[in-house]
């Protein structure tokens, strides 16, 4: 205790807790997710084996009717086999729900009703793990060889100590792992913490200087190179800090004001039904359509800024993989075409060659997507959106052009803004958020592409984006 009051503000010491605490909680939680991992893949091979051995005795059960009470030595010796090898118990069920054979032999002819068993009759498999007792239950369907119906059941009980006890195994290895990492990770906290405090001394001593708050003239502390350093990236930090913190506030308040004006206009709703004790059904129905209006509204607006989030973090998020771009513009098209049709607005496609990429599917196709979906729904009728993929030897391109309102040459640069929007009524009719094109200009950006805009009011839009067909992190 007095060692904590003694040097509990020193900063060396602050920085040295720190070290110890960022090394130290990510191999805590290694260790769980290490064996939590270990024990649902050792879990799902077992399942899988047992399953893939209990379809093949399905097969033969419904060939030979042993499912309709034909005795079959082969197969009561196969049933035998597989629940000796994982030491546990296999139960054959009719459609009756008669069990007709049991490998423990304790309730033949029995009678058994549950709901794993009725699931498994509607053709689902089930499989539940109880861990505190250690065992799998599993069921299997038996389909009829020629109707396809479901005519029996297997019910499959494997106790699971041998995974508890590999799984104990592991959790010493990897506690003897934790040990030497923490032991090293405490002697580079240590080593770290006294080379980090060295150049705050002339800084602290600046920083003292400073009364009333944030001086508005630049710290200078030219006696050493790297104190003079740390000066500059101070000043810069504080100039990217006000930006930071004057975006953080208008971003604050927009969030704010497209979350409550939902809730303002079903507050106005709601009253109003209060206020009016014997209103006629019809208008309660108008209302409450008003109402699920605007709750859908809400929900998308909190879809977006959860994809926005998400958009956020660090590249390493992205999960890149080879795809061809060619059927996933063809996925994204067949996906929009229903609302196209529904805005009476034909969608074009035109790829020219051949385009395989690494890109992440999921990331792009949103990006994509929001750009077609817009050019759908700021389109006029009878109008038109063309699609066109391309590329060369290092990028690919994709071209997004329609014959809608427009964008006016004074707003072009602020689309890609959050919570923008060009004309707001227009967007509010038709549920736009201002969030689309800032999701689509950070997943694009997230593949070290780019995206531009070319338009011109009342002659239509054409958005351009070009991605590097090889990922580079």
């Amino acid at each position: 205790m007095e060692f904590i009051k003694k040097y509990g503000k020193s900063l060396q010491f602050r920085i040295f807790i720190i070290f110890i605490l960022v090394g130290v909680a990510p191999i805590i939680v290694l260790k769980f997710g290490i064996l939590h991992n270990f024990e649902e893949q050792t879990l799902q091979q077992r399942a899988n084996m047992v399953q893939n051995q209990c379809l093949s005795i399905a097969d033969q059960l419904s060939d030979s009717q042993y499912i309709n009470g034909s005795h079959s030595q082969t197969i009561d010796m196969q049933l035998s086999q597989l629940a000796n090898l994982y030491g546990g118990r296999i139960v054959i069920v009719n459609r009756e729900f008669t069990i007709i054979k049991d490998t423990f032999g304790l309730d033949e002819k029995k009678v058994i009703v549950s709901e794993e068993v009725i699931k498994s009759f509607k053709g689902e498999d089930t499989m539940n793990y109880n861990r505190k007792n250690e065992f799998i239950e599993m069921t299997v369907p038996v389909k009829d060889a020629v109707t396809k119906e479901m005519i029996g059941v297997m019910i499959v009980s494997m106790p699971t100590e041998d995974i508890q006890v590999s799984k104990d195994v592991l959790s010493q290895k990897v506690f003897m792992l934790q040990l030497g990492m923490g032991l090293v990770i405490l002697a580079i906290a240590f080593y770290a913490s006294r080379m980090l405090v060295k150049p705050f001394t002339k800084v602290t001593k600046s920083l003292e200087e400073v009364s009333g708050g944030f001086s508005e003239e630049d710290i200078s502390i030219p006696d050493y190179t790297e104190t003079q350093l740390l000066a500059e990236a101070y000043n810069q930090m504080l100039v990217r800090m006000k930006a930071l913190d004057d975006s953080r506030q208008e971003f604050v308040s927009n969030v704010s004001h497209e979350l409550k004006t939902p809730i303002t206009s079903m507050k106005v709703l709601a009253d109003s039904l209060l206020m009016q004790g014997d209103a006629p059904v019809e208008l309660y129905k108008e209302f409450m359509a008003d109402i699920a209006e605007e709750i859908d509204r809400e929900n998308k607006i909190i879809n977006d800024l959860l994809s926005l989030v998400k958009m956020d973090k660090k590249a390493a998020d992205i999960k890149v993989e080879e795809k061809n771009i060619n059927e996933l513009l063809e996925l994204i098209v067949k996906r929009l075409r229903p609302i196209a049709d529904q805005h009476e607005v034909e969608l074009i496609l035109e790829t020219f060659k051949p385009v395989t990429a690494q890109v992440d599917e999921t990331k792009l196709s949103l990006a994509i997507s929001n750009l077609i979906e817009n050019a759908v729904k700021y389109n006029k009728e009878d109008g038109w959106v063309r699609i066109s993929l391309n590329s060369d030897h290092k990028y690919f391109y994709v071209k997004v052009e329609d014959s809608g309102l427009g964008i006016p040459e004074e707003d072009q640069e602020h689309i890609f803004e959050r919570f923008y929007r060009v004309d707001k009524s227009h967007s509010r009719e038709i549920g736009g958020t201002g969030l689309g094109l800032a999701i689509t200009r950070s997943a694009i950006l997230m593949h070290r592409g780019a995206v531009k805009v070319y338009s011109k009011e009342g002659e239509g839009t054409t958005f351009t984006v070009r991605i590097p067909l090889s990922y580079t992190p």
